[in-house]
């Protein structure tokens, strides 16, 4: 099982660009399988969040990968989404 220290992900640090940039590594993490199960729910998950913090990067990725997914599953990943931001 990958495991990834998110304590301190609400604190942004490093001008505000670690955390992001965390959350983008965490979210290719899933969309390759590296470490991990390939999981396309999670990755999108945290590309999102990425990209709403500010990532560039992590909201082109969350484009192409919502092409490998069906509405089921994206809605899934934003659902996630949105509760992990609601508790973060």
């Amino acid at each position: 099982m990958a495991r990834l220290d998110l304590q301190g992900a609400g604190t942004p640090c490093a001008g505000g660009t670690a955390q992001p940039e965390m959350l983008f590594q965490l979210g290719m993490m899933y969309a390759t399988g590296r470490d991990c199960d390939m999981d396309l729910v999670a990755a999108h998950k945290w590309l999102n969040i990425a990209a709403i913090k500010g990532s560039e990067r992590a909201a082109q990725m969350r484009a192409e990968l919502a092409g490998a997914m069906s509405k089921a599953e994206i809605a899934r990943a934003l659902r996630e989404a949105r509760e992990w931001m609601t508790q973060h």
